[in-house]
């Protein structure tokens, strides 16, 4: 009998192994649920969404600067 109490014993520990592992993977996979489409984790995993005024304000103030860049490289030429 003591070695039907060994292999119990054994199952038992792979049992135990098994669990710890998939706490881990459980753990992975809760940590790249959390991680945006960027790569940075952020409020459940949610990105910021910018109002169409916003994102032309951003655009113009870029053709501003691209504008300014132009208008220093015809004066160095």
């Amino acid at each position: 009998m003591a070695s039907f109490e060994q292999v119990i014993g054994q199952l038992e520990a792979q049992r135990k192994e098994a669990q710890q592992q998939l706490a881990r993977l459980d753990s992975a996979i809760a940590a790249l649920r959390g991680i945006n489409k960027n790569g940075r984790t952020g409020k459940r995993g949610q990105t910021r969404v910018l109002s169409i005024a916003a994102r032309r304000k951003i655009a113009a103030a870029q053709r501003a600067r691209w504008a300014r860049v132009r208008q220093q490289q015809k004066k160095a030429a």
